[in-house]
């Protein structure tokens, strides 16, 4: 068995035990592999593997792999920091956008989604921890923005997203995805089912606090080369 292989199937199965540590159906939990930096070749070998749904941070990066890739029944997601003048771009090439953390953006989304794909999987972005070098939304504003994405014709909003402050300790992990889960649930829409909670580091704390969708990419791929650029 490779090195991609036992990663693979050691991640699967912490998924598999947190998910039913926290008493959820056995498929509530989607992995989502981020490849960013990552070859092509890596792609193509966990997609062997049944690994479906690949995250990109990098707007050009991810477009090459896609080019490469093609043949492949991948539904791509993009996680990264959103600039205007790529949103054209993203909307053209992704399923998922889980970064929005802005209507400006969301706008530029709705009107460049091309209209023979369907509407646009988005997830708003919402800086649970507050800290200054993130992007995202505060609690507070996540009522507002989520309404007016919710009127966007091109957009099916679908839930939320957070990279917390890296915490160490299991339990203060879970509390600030609590927090953000139950601020969603206090919007009262069904169609908020996502939530993209979760990285290599603190996986079962988010399956525990709802997550639906963990983004993993350390534990699948190994470390990363971030000479990369965009």
């Amino acid at each position: 068995m490779t090195d991609i292989a036992e990663r693979f199937q050691l991640v699967r199965s912490q998924i598999r035990h947190a998910t039913h540590i926290a008493g959820r159906p056995r498929n509530s939990v989607r992995l989502l592999a981020v490849s960013k930096t990552k070859s092509s070749q890596d792609i193509a070998s966990l997609y062997r593997l049944g690994q479906r749904h690949f995250a990109e941070n990098y707007v050009q990066e991810a477009i090459q792999k896609q080019q490469i890739l093609t043949g492949f029944n991948i539904t791509w997601h993009f996680i990264g920091p959103i600039q205007s003048n790529k949103t054209k771009v993203i909307a053209s090439h992704f399923a998922w956008v889980h970064s929005v953390d802005r209507l400006k953006i969301a706008e530029r989304l709705s009107e460049q989604r091309p209209v023979h794909l369907p509407p646009l999987n988005i997830c708003l972005q919402v800086n649970i921890s507050q800290e200054n070098n993130k992007s995202g939304i505060t609690l507070e504003e996540l009522p507002s923005l989520a309404a007016s994405v919710n009127l966007l014709p091109r957009l099916r909003l679908r839930g939320v997203m957070a990279i917390p402050a890296p915490i160490v300790n299991y339990h203060q992990q879970r509390l600030p995805y609590r927090q953000l889960y139950q601020c969603v649930q206090q919007l009262n829409n069904p169609e908020l089912d996502s939530f993209s909670f979760g990285m290599s580091g603190d996986l079962k704390a988010a399956i525990m606090e709802g997550a639906t969708l963990v983004r993993i990419g350390t534990a699948l791929f190994g470390e990363r080369n971030y000479t990369q650029k965009d």
